[in-house]
């Protein structure tokens, strides 16, 4: 079967032990070898950025510049000269089958053998993102100004795409069995990505595809470490033909972010930590294995269900939850909704029983929170997991990172 993709980087600087906010990249991949139609014959020095290439040689490496997953599990991609072949390993939770996608050099013939498997010719010149995820990606590689169509305007807080929606450039086209396929027939993208449970009442991509319109899913969510998560840039790049910049992105990212677990590896005291908020009297906790669980982990913490094996979250009743977290020293509720200390006791009496919640320990994930609700810590911190990682060295020990301003967590007081 056939489909595809996913996530982001953003550039930030490490100041003599502080960590400021995240900026928008300012590079993008080197424009050599993008010479569009009536390119020269010949291996080119640079991926083709822009346009197709001018005449067809089968010999020719059309993709000198390549990725490869170091993090996450998720994808590979193999490269065949004129075309590359993306497969996603697990493109949703209990999902049975792999989902592939041939990446064709535009000016290239399509090769034989493929059966049918979608065929997308790369570079793409526009895009629909039904996921704001996938926004810093295309901001990063430089690309964001091939954007065509959103999910929901209210979601989206990269600024650069918040311009766009503004100016009538961006049109909003909804996700779920409820998008709004007539507004993408209208558009025409050239590639739309979504993301996909599993699960026909949810799900984006059956409908898309009925339509006939060009979907690849993306699968990020599912990877187990933040890092994973970020990597996904590189599939993003696959599209674009921009795996040079996504290299350099990631590579970036991913140094910081090492740089960053390093200061909290060897702390003399690890502070225990919940994770997560009950509803409905089940509470459930991220695995041990869990992106968040590595999160805690890096960040010098002591996550309480660290010895679980599970990647997912873990339904628990709250009684259980209490017995082992009532002494918890920091509780990180990562709900959207709760802003003060009030709200924490509004939602259930009982939480004022935790410890955390007696000695003003409460973190939210919440801090940056556009007018209509959308949480930047879903768009921007899924593509910065070292500032996110910073934040949760600043909670934990804040002795480390003595100035830093946390951007995404902060105090519910």
């Amino acid at each position: 079967m056939i489909r595809a993709l996913m996530v982001g980087g953003l550039v930030v600087a490490l100041l003599a032990g502080c960590v400021v906010a995240p900026v928008a990249v300012g590079e993008v991949a080197p424009e050599a070898g993008s010479g569009g139609e009536g390119a020269a014959l010949g291996a080119p020095e640079a991926n083709l950025t822009e346009g197709c290439i001018g005449a067809f040689d089968a010999e020719v490496d059309y993709f000198p510049e390549k990725v490869a997953p170091a993090f996450a599990e998720g994808w590979r991609v193999t490269y065949h000269g004129y075309y590359k072949v993306l497969t996603l390993n697990n493109p949703w939770r209990g999902a049975e089958e792999e989902f592939a996608y041939l990446l064709l050099q535009c000016g290239a013939p399509a090769p034989e053998g493929y059966g049918d498997v979608p065929v997308i010719e790369a570079p793409i010149g526009s895009v629909a993102a039904l996921t704001s995820t996938v926004l810093p990606h295309l901001q990063g590689l430089g690309v964001l100004d091939r954007l065509v169509a959103v999910d929901r305007f209210d979601y989206i807080n990269t600024a650069e795409a918040r311009e766009m929606i503004e100016a009538g450039d961006v049109r909003e086209a909804g996700t779920g069995t409820g998008v709004n396929t007539e507004v993408l027939i209208d558009l025409d993208p050239e590639l739309i990505i979504t993301f996909a449970y599993g699960n026909v009442d949810y799900d984006t991509h059956p409908k898309l595809t009925e339509a006939g319109l060009p979907v690849a899913l993306t699968a990020g969510y599912m990877e187990t470490t933040p890092l994973g998560r970020t990597e996904w840039l590189k599939v993003t790049s696959l599209f674009f033909n921009r795996e040079a910049a996504a290299n350099r992105v990631f590579n970036g990212i991913a140094k910081r972010y090492q740089g960053m677990a390093a200061l909290a590896a060897d702390v003399a005291e690890r502070p225990t930590v919940l994770v997560g908020i009950a509803r409905r009297e089940s509470w459930r906790v991220p695995g041990g294995n869990s992106y968040f669980a590595r999160y805690v982990a890096d960040a010098g913490g002591s996550y309480l269900w660290r010895d679980d094996e599970s990647t997912g979250s873990i339904p628990l009743a709250m009684e259980s939850v209490f017995e082992v977290a009532s002494e918890a020293d920091f509780w990180l509720p990562n709900t959207g909704s709760w802003n003060s200390a009030d709200d924490v006791l509004a939602a259930d009496e009982r939480y004022g029983e935790l410890a955390a919640v007696e000695r003003g320990a409460v973190f939210n994930n919440n801090a940056r929170v556009n007018e209509w609700g959308g949480n930047d810590y879903w768009e921007t911190g899924v593509a910065n997991p070292d500032l996110v990682l910073a934040d949760l060295i600043s909670i934990f020990h804040p002795e480390l990172l003595p100035e830093h301003e946390q951007i995404w967590f902060h105090r519910l007081e």
